[in-house]
């Protein structure tokens, strides 16, 4: 028995390792999604130029959009 992530097969039927690709992994639809807040703090002459979370958002994405 073999499929395409069992590795090195014992006379039992299980392997010694078993290799997952996360990439093809597909996240849990019963489970309770959180949301992370991630907090950056902005230097005292920059956060005079921004002054909500928004301006700044906007600005980068722009910026980000100007990129090649």
């Amino acid at each position: 028995m073999t499929t395409n992530f069992l590795t090195k097969s014992h006379e039992d039927g299980l392997a010694a390792e078993y290799v997952f690709d996360y990439g093809k992994a597909k996240p849990n639809r019963f489970a309770v999604q959180e949301r992370k807040t991630i907090v950056v703090v902005l230097d005292e002459d920059v956060s005079q130029v921004f002054s909500t979370s928004e301006a700044v958002n906007k600005a980068l994405r722009a910026l980000i959009e100007a990129m090649p």
